[in-house]
């Protein structure tokens, strides 16, 4: 354990202790102590660096089955105090809510697993310059880019405590470093504009800035001169930079909130068959150096790799304790807080496991097609699962890649996409909820 991370469990113990003393039953605390460094350039002058730290403290107290959260930054003695006496009088005015409560002492994870999410090298600013220098420039020797919105460099540490009167008192580290570029190509209204984009846990693992700002500049030039398409039933092809919003949506479906309110396409489809067999989505919340790693969940509770669907079949909600307990249920680990809010269910590391087919054999049979790289919008009814959304990407004609399209509609219902989902063998861990290239069959284009 860290320094930091010994102080942080030291500051919530003492918070704790004067919530008990100020008359709350049971609490428990998060702290957040965030750093970070950023670095932008555009058209070869420096844009943008900004440094901010920050840490935050979040208290829960309870007083029967009433609870409330307040935050501070500040944490001398009198504003700990403070902080207390305005839990506990909210706490005595709100509504009961039977589904409250921290966890039993014997639900509480007993040990911590070795995660690697931390990078102890912390960048200057003069490399993270270098980095987007570097990026920008590759893009920009690219032949057909005409111009540049920039390119960034990054770096953010966060440490992480959680402590609570039952028992519970553990801290944990992450780091992450990213760059970026984008780019515009070709003159006039005719121009066209992509991006390249990478995240990593440690800097060691991040792409070159050669590699980024290139992808940035081809994938810009690629897109010159793009057509329409006809209203039509063609098979759709999404590209990882968006096939990883399905596993998402999924993800949403069956948030245990959701269910719990009924108000999710899925749910009464527990145990139920909603992909093809070949299909498993895996949450591996202890993969190391992944960028949403954690030891332990929000409410001290373990976590652990687990199927949300296996061989297609859905196997489990994403639940808390709050929305374990109205659904009858045991948690999953899976709760996530700030320092001003309750917990709620989230994932860590959710990926959608490759096939065994590559992206040119998944298209090899398409006569007519779309092979989408971008998607606009929000338009996703999680209480029916209509999914519509604006769509740019690429015409696939005879199986190979055609000619760049845009302005098109992509429309279904997530559970008939869901059924006719087939994987690629290119699954690479980029963004915490990730998935290979996805073929779809029979999905509705709207066109001119």
């Amino acid at each position: 354990m860290t320094a930091d991370q010994n102080r942080a469990l030291n500051l919530l113990s003492d918070l704790i202790g004067r919530a008990k003393k100020a008359g709350a039953e049971t609490a428990d605390a998060i702290y957040v102590n965030g750093i970070s460094l950023s670095v932008a350039q555009r058209l070869g002058k420096p844009e943008h660096l900004e440094r901010s730290e920050a840490a935050d403290i979040g208290l829960r107290v309870l007083i029967g089955k009433r609870q409330a959260m307040v935050s501070s930054s500040d944490y001398s003695p009198g504003a700990l105090d403070e902080l207390c006496q305005r839990a506990l009088a909210m706490a005595k005015v709100v509504p009961e809510d039977p589904f409250c409560g921290l966890a039993d002492p014997d639900q509480l994870a007993r040990s911590v697993p070795d995660i690697d999410s931390c990078d102890p090298v912390e960048p200057s600013a003069d490399y993270l310059a270098g980095q987007a220098k570097r990026a920008e420039e590759a893009a920009m020797a690219v032949s057909g880019v005409s111009n540049s919105e920039g390119a960034q460099a990054a770096w953010g540490m966060n440490t992480v405590a959680v402590a609570a009167s039952n028992g519970f008192a553990r801290s944990y580290s992450n780091s992450r470093h990213s760059l970026s570029a984008s780019v515009l190509a070709g003159e006039g209204t005719g121009m066209e504009r992509d991006y390249d984009y990478a995240s990593t846990v440690y800097g060691e693992d991040l792409r070159t800035p050669e590699d980024i700002g290139r992808s940035a500049g081809e994938k810009a030039v690629r897109r010159l001169n793009p057509r329409k398409t006809k209203t039509t039933a063609v098979p759709v092809i999404f590209d990882t930079r968006v096939s990883s919003g399905l596993v998402g949506h999924l993800a949403s479906a069956i948030n245990g909130v959701s269910i719990s309110r009924g108000t999710s396409f899925l749910k009464e489809k527990m145990g139920e068959q909603l992909f093809q067999t070949s299909i498993n989505i895996v949450e591996d919340p202890h993969r190391k150096r992944g960028l949403k790693s954690r030891p332990f969940d929000a409410e001290g509770i373990a976590t652990r790799k687990r199927h949300l669907i296996e061989n297609g079949v859905l196997q489990t909600w994403i639940m808390d304790l709050r929305s374990a307990r109205q659904l009858g249920l045991e948690t999953t680990g899976s709760a996530s807080r700030g320092t001003s809010s309750p917990p709620s269910p989230s994932t860590s590391n959710l990926f959608l496991e490759a096939g065994e087919l590559s992206p040119g054999d998944l298209m090899a049979d398409i006569k007519q097609g779309l092979y989408v790289t971008e998607l606009i919008g929000f338009g996703v009814n999680g209480v029916t699962g209509d999914y519509s959304r604006g769509a740019s990407g690429f015409w696939i004609e005879n199986g190979e890649i055609s000619h760049p399209v845009n302005e098109i509609t992509i429309a279904g219902n997530l559970l008939d996409m869901f059924a006719h989902i087939t994987a690629a063998n290119d699954l690479v861990f980029r963004y915490g909820t990730d998935a290979p290239t996805l073929r779809i069959d029979g999905m509705t284009l709207a066109g001119s």
